[in-house]
């Protein structure tokens, strides 16, 4: 029987032309990090299932890609459940990891400590555009900061970066605050205990709209006077750190003072502070999965695609998880098999990229005439042109389409007779 030629479902073959892409985009991504100040670790892909089904990762929890024990541990006549034949598996995320490095490293570490980590994640979802069950994250952390300096510096680096990779696309970061979503709910007499379901349904106000999330609040047996007055509240709300100023006031006696005034003030200082050209808006109705999330939340949409590009917040308490004791932390993650698939769909090109020759030996010239052409193109080479040497192929136009897809844009032909 053949083999099979495709790969996973799910996964992909990656071919040169994106893969330029995606090194460019992670080279842009990476310079502008470390000039923020972030040194980039590497964390194992494979964690302990413990970690992975910790209760931290929300629904990403049920995607895992769960790793048989291996060896004399592995007894399928005795395994009566199915902890009993895995022990491992492979990460979902980088923050988890991240959580865990930092914990048994933090000794031999700075504080606070800037992470810049760049990997595959792995999720059994289904594949659709933009995702896929093997992709790479690109995230940024600040460990040991409680203050609000940790999500000002994430979201100016963050969306230099994206300004950088992507100048011709618009994008809007959206930014809200755990606190605020339950102070906004307490505030309109939402039961505490009910209040996971609310975010969930809040959490679809982009698909089923305002009227949408009052009807399936209804549904769920939430009294009618709460689910008007959170409506109401909602679709009062503008954008801006006054209002998000004005809503501290409203929520007063059931949101802690500074929740408000912190947010108001990254937002201030953000604004004041950023070189490159994005909106950003207070959003009352950003929930984000994740359940680590403690603090500040924040998120990415860009023109031209469906979902967010980007996303992070601040997640005190998993670190604690590890060690016992608590530790501030907030990170800001970068969509970037998203990213890469807004560039291709726009051809592909590549901003300032170095120029590519390519120079064609014809078949059947004399060995001792190799030395001249390769001394001519590292002559090129130092001059700062990407040139591929390469015999001829029978069918030279075809083979000049291709390399052409590869950026190839200049052609440099090597006869056995005479230099054309």
């Amino acid at each position: 029987m053949a083999l099979k030629k495709k790969p996973v479902t799910g996964m992909r073959d990656i071919l040169p032309a994106e893969m330029q892409v995606r090194e460019y985009v992670m080279n842009q991504i990476r310079e502008t990090y470390r000039s923020f100040g972030f040194t980039q670790v590497e964390t194992p892909c494979v964690e302990h299932i413990e970690n992975l089904t910790s209760k931290q990762g929300g629904d990403n929890e049920k995607l895992i890609f769960k790793i048989l024990k291996r060896g004399e541990k592995l007894n399928l006549e005795t395994a009566e459940a199915e902890n009993d034949l895995t022990d491992s598996g492979l990460r979902y995320d980088l923050t988890l990891p991240l959580s865990r490095y930092y914990s048994n490293n933090g000794a031999q570490l700075p504080s606070p400590f800037k992470a810049l980590q760049m990997g595959s994640v792995w999720r059994a979802d289904r594949p659709q555009r933009g995702r896929f069950r093997q992709f790479t994250q690109c995230d940024i952390d600040i460990l040991g900061d409680a203050t609000n300096m940790a999500e000002i510096e994430l979201i100016l680096a963050t969306t230099t970066a994206l300004g950088k990779i992507c100048p011709k696309n618009a994008f809007t970061v959206r930014i809200n605050d755990r606190g605020i979503l339950k102070g906004m709910a307490l505030y309109c007499g939402f039961p505490e205990d009910g209040l996971d379901q609310v975010f969930i349904t809040l959490d679809k106000m982009d698909k089923i709209g305002l009227d949408g999330v009052k009807a399936e609040l209804l549904e769920l047996g939430y009294a009618a006077e709460s689910v008007e007055k959170y409506a109401g509240l909602l679709s009062s709300l503008g954008e801006d750190a006054a209002a998000v100023r004005g809503l501290g006031e409203t929520l007063a006696g059931v949101l802690d003072a500074k929740t408000a005034e912190n947010l108001a003030n990254i937002m201030d200082t953000v604004t004041e502070v950023a070189e490159t050209d994005f909106k950003l808006a207070f959003d009352p109705t950003l929930v984000r999965g994740m359940s680590y999330y403690t603090g500040t939340i924040f998120e990415v949409s860009m023109e031209g695609f469906g979902g967010s590009v980007a996303g992070g917040g601040r997640y005190d308490k998993m670190i604690g998880k590890f060690t016992g004791q608590d530790t501030p932390a907030c990170g800001f993650s970068i969509g970037f098999e998203r990213i890469v698939t807004i560039l291709m769909e726009q051809g592909g090109e590549i901003e300032n990229a170095a120029p590519k020759k390519a120079y064609l030996i014809e078949k059947g010239m004399d060995p001792a005439r190799y030395g001249q052409i390769m001394k001519q193109a590292m002559g090129e080479r130092k001059a700062g042109v990407q040139v591929l040497v390469s015999m001829m192929n029978k069918n030279k136009k075809f083979q000049k389409e291709q390399l052409n897809k590869e950026g190839y844009t200049e052609f440099v032909e090597f006869y056995k007779e005479a230099l054309k």
